[in-house]
């Protein structure tokens, strides 16, 4: 897929929000688009997804199969959140009793089962934002684009569309996005846009190094580290520190090493993706006292 010379803006007299774009959307590749706010990164998203229409300039070779999650999703629509995906799954294709399964299955995978059968408009916003990322892999797009499509989910939503990113980009499928945490999808290798003064540069980039190393102390937990035949402690062994949350520090999702240090105090060095979960589960612990985040 090829935009090919995109410019965009709003009526005659305004100024461009895009100018001369001209970019490829590799297949299989994560791509991410980055730049302030009004800086036209939506407009961007939607030109790619064929929600609208570029001024000047075409896009080629857009695939059939797509899907488009916006920043605001359109609550007050006359259905429930089961028959308006039934409805997408008809649209896609889907036929016979294949929109409902997939409907069932996408609302369930959210953690929106519960609300199947209640109207979209009374939805709350982050129920409402599941289910509008339900719909868009309900067709198991080739293009998916996502306009802050995590922003109002819980954390089991937001890494349920996280593991539905990587399926589609494992089948060979382009996923554009973009997102206010800079960390998101960190570890995965992408192509980044920078998107500003109406043009989109592109670089791209190598998997992800970035890591966070969190010092603290007083961590509550055990601390069963590896000893030598004679007896001392290894400096470089993995803890399997059980914590508040009943999980240990070395089988947190992205943790790298963790080090004990001096005085009861503790190194953990973690993925940047995986940063929050760390966080979170030291500061479950009230009796923590984090040192430093590097």
């Amino acid at each position: 897929m090829r935009l090919e010379g995109v410019c965009v803006r709003y009526g005659w007299r305004e100024p461009w929000v895009l100018r001369d774009v001209t970019l490829e959307l590799p297949e299989g590749r994560l791509i991410r688009a980055r730049g302030g706010n009004g800086g036209g990164k939506s407009t961007l998203l939607r030109v790619a997804a064929g929600v609208c229409a570029p001024t000047r300039g075409g896009v080629r070779d857009r695939p059939a199969r797509r899907a488009y999650v916006p920043e605001r999703f359109p609550a007050a629509l006359p259905f429930t959140a089961h028959d308006y995906l039934c409805h997408l799954g008809r649209i896609h294709g889907l036929r016979g009793q294949e929109p409902a399964r997939r409907a069932t299955a996408a609302l369930e995978r959210f953690g929106a089962g519960a609300f199947a059968a209640t109207p979209l408009a009374q939805l709350s916003k982050g129920t409402c934002q599941k289910v509008a990322v339900a719909q868009a892999l309900l067709g198991e797009p080739d293009l998916l684009v996502l306009d802050e499509a995590w922003t109002g989910l819980d954390q089991d939503a937001r890494d349920a569309l996280d593991d539905a990113v990587d399926e589609r980009l494992r089948r060979d499928g382009t996923v554009l996005f973009v997102d206010h945490d800079p960390l998101r999808l960190a570890g995965v290798p992408a192509v980044h846009w920078q998107v500003g003064d109406a043009r989109v540069r592109e670089s791209d980039t190598a998997r992800a190094t970035a890591a966070l190393r969190l010092t603290f102390s007083n961590w509550q937990g055990r601390h069963d580290r590896p000893r030598s035949e004679d007896g001392p402690r290894s400096d470089d062994g993995l803890c399997s520190d059980d914590g508040p949350s009943g999980r240990k520090l070395s089988e947190l999702p992205g943790v790298r090493s963790v080090r004990e240090l001096p005085d009861q105090r503790f190194e953990v060095e973690v993925d940047a993706a995986h940063g929050d979960d760390l966080l979170r589960t030291l500061l479950a612990d009230p009796a923590v006292h984090i040192e430093s985040v590097r």
